[in-house]
C-alpha cells in the first residue's frame, strides 16, 4: 500500500498567476492532497519556515514579463537552505532543455511544462513525495544514529575516567617498597585491572587481572571482580583462599564463555615476604638483586570458569633490590 494512502500529502504550490494557483489547488484537492498557495518568492520561504511540506510545485518566473527562469533558479538554493529534503518540482511555460538541466543541477527533482498534463503532473508529484519521505526517514535515522554515537562516545569516555580512577596511582609506597604502575586499554575501556593497597598489620595487597575479551563487557565484568576483591581482601586472608572465594563468586556472575586471569599477592612489608597465588595469569617475573629471574606460576585455574577450583600458594623471601614485574 502506498504511504500516500496513510498520510495526506501537504503540497505547497507557488505561482504568481491566481488562475493557475486555483486550477492546481482544485486538481490536487480532488486527489486527496492538502494544498497551500504562494504567489511570490518571499511567500514561499515564509511558508517553508512555518511548516513542513511533502513537495513544492513552483513556477520559475515571478516578475512580470520575465521568461528566463532566473528568479526561480536563484530561489532554489534559498529553499534548500531552509529544507534540503523538500522535493522541488518546477514548471514554466517557457521551458527549455537548458533551463531544465540547470534547474536539476541546482537540486530540482523534476520538471513540468505548462500547460501540464494532469496525469503526468500527478505521477510526478506522487513519485517525488514518496522519494522525499524516504529521504527524510533516512536523514532522521542518520541523525538519530549520530546522536546515539555522540552519547555513546561520551558514556565510554566517562566509563574510561571511572576505570582510571579504579587503577592505582603511578607510584605507591609501602614501608620499604615502591610500586610503579602503568596501564593502557586496547580500546577506550577494557577488562584490565591493577591494584596495590595497604591492608593493615604491615601487609599490602598486590593484584593484576585481565578479563577474556575487550571493551565494555570486559570492563563491566572487571568492575564486578574488583569490587569483590576489595570487599574480601584482608591482612589475614591468604591468597589461595581469596582466589577460591573470587572464583566461586565469578562462576555465578559471568557468562560461560568468559573468565578472568588473576595474580594476587599478599606482601608482608615487615618480614619482606610475598605470598601469592596465580589464577591462570601470565606469570609475573621476580628479578632478584643477584640477577636471578623467577616466574611466579604457582596457583591454579582461571577465575569464573570452573566451580570448586582449589588454588596453591607460594611464599618468597624478597631481598633488598629485588624487582617484581606484573603484567
Amino acid at each position: 500500500m502506498s504511504t500516500l494512502a496513510t498520510h495526506i500529502p501537504r503540497t505547497l504550490i507557488a505561482d504568481d498567476q491566481p488562475d493557475v494557483l486555483a486550477a492546481l489547488r482544485l486538481l490536487l484537492k480532488g486527489e486527496g492532497y492538502q494544498t497551500e498557495g504562494a504567489n511570490s518568492p518571499g511567500a514561499i520561504l515564509d511558508a517553508i519556515k512555518k511548516r513542513d511540506f511533502d513537495v513544492l510545485l513552483m513556477d520559475l518566473n515571478y516578475a512580470r514579463d520575465t521568461t528566463s527562469g532566473k528568479e526561480g533558479l536563484d530561489l532554489i538554493s534559498r529553499i534548500q537552505a531552509e529544507d534540503n529534503s523538500l522535493p522541488i518540482v518546477v514548471m514554466t511555460a517557457w521551458g527549455t532543455v537548458d533551463l531544465a538541466v540547470e534547474a536539476m543541477r541546482r537540486g530540482v527533482r523534476d520538471f513540468v511544462q505548462k500547460p501540464w498534463e494532469n496525469s503526468r503532473l500527478l505521477h510526478v508529484l506522487r513519485t517525488q513525495i514518496e522519494h522525499g519521505r524516504t529521504r527524510r526517514r533516512l536523514q532522521q535515522r542518520a541523525s538519530q544514529r549520530r546522536a546515539l554515537n555522540r552519547e555513546l562516545r561520551f558514556e565510554l569516555q566517562e566509563a574510561r575516567e571511572i576505570q582510571q580512577r579504579l587503577m592505582p596511582g603511578r607510584a605507591i609506597r609501602f614501608a620499604g617498597f615502591q610500586v610503579s604502575c602503568a596501564w593502557r586499554a586496547a580500546r577506550t575501556i577494557g577488562g584490565d585491572y591493577l591494584a596495590a593497597f595497604p591492608l593493615g598489620n604491615h601487609r599490602a595487597a598486590l593484584c593484576v587481572a585481565d578479563v577474556a575479551g575487550k571493551g565494555l563487557p570486559a570492563a563491566l565484568m572487571m568492575s564486578n571482580m574488583q569490587a569483590a576483591l576489595k570487599s574480601a581482601a584482608s591482612a589475614d586472608l591468604m591468597p589461595n583462599d581469596l582466589c577460591a572465594q573470587l572464583n566461586q563468586l565469578m562462576c555465578g556472575n559471568i557468562p560461560i564463555n568468559k573468565f578472568i586471569s588473576c595474580f594476587y599477592g599478599l606482601l608482608d612489608t615487615r618480614c619482606r615476604v610475598l605470598r601469592f597465588t596465580n589464577a591462570g595469569h601470565n606469570p609475573p617475573l621476580l628479578v632478584q638483586s643477584t640477577g636471578h629471574v623467577a616466574r611466579l606460576e604457582t596457583g591454579g585455574r582461571v577465575l569464573g570458569a570452573f566451580t570448586g577450583s582449589i588454588y596453591e600458594q607460594r611464599e618468597i623471601q624478597l631481598g633488598s633490590g629485588s624487582s617484581q614485574r606484573l603484567r
